[in-house]
């Protein structure tokens, strides 16, 4: 018998293992996941901040040793998947077809509020990699830019903790200008692709930008959608570029902590999933139906995900991060609106 047909059992009982010890936290970060979704259809608002309220509600739950490993898996491995699987979402046509004083408008209102992020982060007292976050989360697509930002970040003290405040803190922010953004657009007799560049290009979250533009009509709410889905293409660049940056301070980090350092590839496995979702639909491999499955498996994993690192922190926690980040994250918002609607001002 060959040493492969030898190894087989043992491989297979090591991953029944693995499953056995991931099952209760990962069906604990399901149920809550389902929960917040139930909640978010029945009664409207944001299922992400469910889930992260929920998550909370069972912090004693993150330090069972039953349920410890598969909170951590949601944390990491599946929050990972989704943001991999948000490239189903993208085509090339839809990025092409903007054209290129829309997408200059668009990539420099991203690049300008990253650097706002980080200079007046320095200047509130907080960290480089705070700034980072807080400015790519504002930049590109709301709470999923802070979760991926944050995972190729280096590990600090208190980095979770200030990752799930500013995914309270953004779509809060990213509510309020579901709201007030369509009024500003009706006030400046702004046209439906007028409007649609300046809410795809301003508000935070996906779900916030469909709901502003489509109460301006179907023309302006579409173009919306495209804005908004090619700031999400911009995730991965600015991911790659952030990995980089952070590179030495991952593997200092590292050290500090005892964990032995390991090489990490510049390009983290979720960002190549998420070109490739890009490229295979840009092909037209992926018809509606399965695009439509993606795209909720992606939004369920992040859920998950955010219901398992809820459950990692707790509300006086939460309130420990201070006003701070609060007055970046506004600041930062304000500075992406004023720098969008003057451009489109002047186009006029």
């Amino acid at each position: 018998m060959s040493e492969r047909a030898v190894n087989a059992p043992a491989a297979w009982q090591r991953l029944l293992d693995r499953l056995c010890a991931l099952s209760p936290g990962v069906a604990l970060a399901g149920v809550l996941a389902m929960a917040a979704t139930l909640v978010s259809v029945l009664h409207g608002g944001p299922q992400l901040l469910y889930a992260l309220f929920f998550g909370i509600a069972f912090h004693y739950l993150s330090h069972e040793p039953r349920t410890r490993p598969g909170i951590e898996f949601c944390a990491r491995t599946v929050l990972r998947l989704g943001v991999g699987l948000l490239g189903a979402r993208i085509t090339a046509m839809q990025i092409a077809g903007l054209g290129w004083s829309t997408a200059l408008i668009v990539v420099a209102a991203v690049a300008s509020t990253i650097f706002v992020g980080h200079a007046l982060g320095r200047r509130l007292g907080l960290t480089r990699s705070q700034g980072i976050l807080c400015g790519g989360a504002v930049a590109i697509c709301g709470a999923s830019a802070a979760l991926a930002i944050s995972a190729v970040l280096p590990r600090e003290k208190d980095g979770e903790r200030f990752t799930l405040f500013t995914v309270v803190a953004v779509t809060a922010l990213s509510t309020l200008a579901m709201v007030v953004y369509p009024l500003i657009a009706r006030l400046l007799d702004l046209t439906p692709q007028q409007a649609g560049l300046f809410l795809g290009g301003t508000i935070h979250d996906v779900a916030q930008v469909v709901g502003a533009g489509y109460t301006l009509g179907t023309e302006a709410g579409d173009y919306a959608t495209i804005v908004k889905l090619f700031r999400v293409a911009m995730l991965a660049v600015v991911v790659v570029a952030v990995s980089a940056a952070f590179k030495a301070r991952r593997d200092e980090a590292a050290a500090a902590q005892g964990h032995a350092v390991t090489k990490q590839a510049l390009v983290p496995w979720f960002l190549w999933l998420f070109v490739a979702m890009v490229v295979v639909n840009s092909a037209g491999v992926i018809g509606a139906p399965l695009q439509a499955a993606l795209g909720d498996v992606s939004r369920g994993c992040l859920v998950a995900a955010i219901a398992a690192l809820g459950m990692k922190t707790s509300f006086m926690q939460l309130a420990r991060a201070g006003w701070r980040p609060l007055l970046l994250l506004a600041a930062e918002t304000l500075w992406m609106a004023a720098l969008v609607l003057g451009a489109l001002l002047l186009r006029r």
